[in-house]
């Protein structure tokens, strides 16, 4: 698993590169604020419903969660899945919202 920092991801965002984002936490947590990932949350890639992500499984998928420890958890296990290119965003969205109040 590699890792990635906020302001390495924002720069990319803000580039308008094509990104693989995805958000492990739940809905609320979602709904609440987020960087405009996906939603699918940790519990769905530990029980393996990770239909979503198979097409991507050769492409690079950022992941991320309010502090990047269920982000990682979900890097490692795609890993054990064969997923070739996962990254976690370091410091989740704690991190994110301190870097990039607003």
């Amino acid at each position: 698993m590699e890792l990635i920092g906020p302001e390495e991801l924002k720069s990319r965002m803000d580039a308008q590169e094509e990104i693989n984002l995805v958000d492990v936490r739940e809905l609320s947590e979602h709904t609440a604020y987020n960087i405009g990932g996906q939603l699918i949350p940790l519990g769905n890639i530990l029980s393996m419903q990770i239909e979503d992500l198979y097409d991507l499984k050769d492409q690079e998928i950022i992941f991320y969660c309010r502090s990047g420890n269920r982000s990682a958890q979900a890097c490692l296990m795609l890993e054990t899945m064969g997923f070739k290119n996962v990254k976690n965003l370091v410091g989740g969205m704690l991190l994110w919202q301190e870097k990039f109040p607003g």
